[in-house]
């Protein structure tokens, strides 16, 4: 099964508006996330949320024999396992160092895949518009533990390997049940980690919460990239991430009342710029 229904109802839906609401659903299982955290490890809470979402996905797809052999098990598999690698490294850098230190150590990831992809002046210069951006909009500390900063790199490794398998994913893989067929085996490879959940198991309310930070931070999330993924190609798809951090600051307006400084202002502008500047670039292909 490949992702054509989900795809037609959002076809006429641009991808700056998806990663807008893939963003809100992302904070927002993070949030909950982080509540979880004086319950279980870090990486534990990663674990839960992977196990969440392979539940949902193999629940909703029921994906059929041929997803589970060969090359579609292989790549699905390696996706699933970079992905939640990811979601493990990120969560124990947040638990270590200031998130905006984070976040801005992570992009380093997306922007070398997008430098990668460019072709001429304009997507340097809105390579350069959004680096800048994003640095603005983290207020970059770089202080706090070496381990942390680790973390962080690895993270950053990390997404990059989720942009490129996620393009492979979305083109020749089996589409949404290739997401199912990942986190599933990513949760039975990743399954150590769930020594550090134990108190989780023994409060319903902890469980589903763990579920929901599957739905809404990954779920929901991560369809809608494969949807988009099948769209544009890998360095406009790493350009248009720069939108996340700019939906953080936003949902830290609302909820949290973190009202941004003057460099975080000017980088949500930078950020927004440079997005608009890539994207006003003729369709192409996807490479």
């Amino acid at each position: 099964m490949d992702v054509a229904v989900p795809k037609r109802r959002v076809d006429a839906v641009p991808a700056p508006v998806l990663f807008v609401l893939s963003g809100i659903s992302m904070y927002v299982g993070a949030a909950i996330a982080v509540w979880l955290f004086a319950a279980a490890a870090p990486s534990g809470v990663a674990w839960l949320r992977c196990l969440g979402a392979a539940l949902i996905l193999l629940a909703w797809r029921r994906p059929g024999r041929a997803a589970w052999r060969g090359r579609p098990l292989l790549l699905a598999g390696a996706f699933g396992v970079v992905t939640a690698g990811m979601n493990v490294v990120f969560y124990e850098a947040i638990a270590r160092l200031p998130l905006g230190t984070v976040v801005a150590i992570e992009f380093a990831g997306p922007v070398t895949v997008a430098a990668f992809g460019s072709r001429g002046r304009r997507d340097i210069a809105a390579l350069v518009l959004v680096a800048a951006g994003v640095v603005c909009i983290a207020d970059v500390q770089l202080r706090g533990s070496p381990a942390g900063v680790a973390f962080a790199v690895a993270a950053a490794a990390a997404w990059a390997g989720y942009i490129v398998l996620g393009r492979r994913v979305a083109l020749g893989g089996n589409g949404i049940d290739s997401l199912a067929v990942g986190f599933a085996v990513a949760t039975v490879l990743l399954s150590p980690l769930a020594l550090g959940t134990g108190q989780v198991w023994g409060s319903p309310r902890l469980l589903a919460l763990g579920i929901g930070v599957g739905l809404l931070a990954t779920v929901v999330p991560y369809v809608l990239d494969q949807v988009v993924l099948r769209r544009v190609g890998q360095a406009r798809f790493a350009l248009l991430l720069a939108l996340l951090p700019v939906t953080a600051t936003v949902i830290g307006v609302l909820v949290l009342r973190q009202v941004p400084t003057v460099p975080e202002g000017l980088g949500i502008l930078a950020v927004v710029a440079g997005v608009a500047l890539r994207s006003r670039e003729q369709t192409r292909e996807p490479h």
